[in-house]
């Protein structure tokens, strides 16, 4: 190949164009500037944890539907903030097939999460705990809030480190693609 002045110029522009259209996808693929989406869905093993009663709860169980499993305490500033955001999800009507599991990350206690859930007037939301740290360990969860987001196929596809809006429009649309 000859090259010359012109081929270097159309080299420039081809790689340009394709540097921006890249971030300009990039940027309309995460709703949420504090989401890391795996490129591959990573598998998720069969994790043990309970539910308010302390009766035990399989991951696996919610194989076929869409997880959005958020980890959260009580003491937990950005915890609180998004809780009721949260809870809205849980509640919104466009959703068929969804599951959202709120695991309190504190020692076991009945009457300090069923207060923190009662004042922040949450509807719908349930309380599970992780005594074992399963989910810790499976995850590698470094802080709280984080929120891990899991297909039909059981497979992490995406997570949120930190606090998030789970009202906001852009997140919403994006997330009904995996419901």
């Amino acid at each position: 190949m000859f090259i010359n002045q012109k081929n270097i110029k159309f080299f420039i522009l081809v790689f340009c164009f394709s540097i921006f259209s890249s971030i300009s996808q990039t940027n309309e693929d995460v709703p949420l500037n504090n989401m890391a989406i795996n490129e591959t869905p990573r598998p998720v093993s069969s994790l043990i944890f309970q539910d308010f009663m302390g009766n035990k709860i399989d991951l696996k169980q919610y194989n076929g539907k869409l997880v959005v499993l958020n980890f959260w305490a009580t003491w937990c500033a950005p915890c609180k903030k998004e809780m009721p955001s949260l809870d809205s999800l849980y509640q919104d009507s466009n959703f068929k097939n969804l599951e959202v599991l709120a695991v309190n990350m504190e020692k076991r206690n009945q009457l300090k999460t069923k207060k923190f859930f009662t004042d922040l007037k949450i509807k719908k939301l349930k309380i599970f705990f992780d005594k074992e740290l399963n989910f810790v360990k499976e995850f590698k969860l470094r802080g709280m809030p984080t929120t891990i987001l899991i297909n039909k196929n059981g497979e992490e596809f995406a997570r949120v480190i930190g606090e998030a809006n789970f009202r906001d429009k852009k997140f919403l649309k994006w997330l009904l693609k995996y419901d």
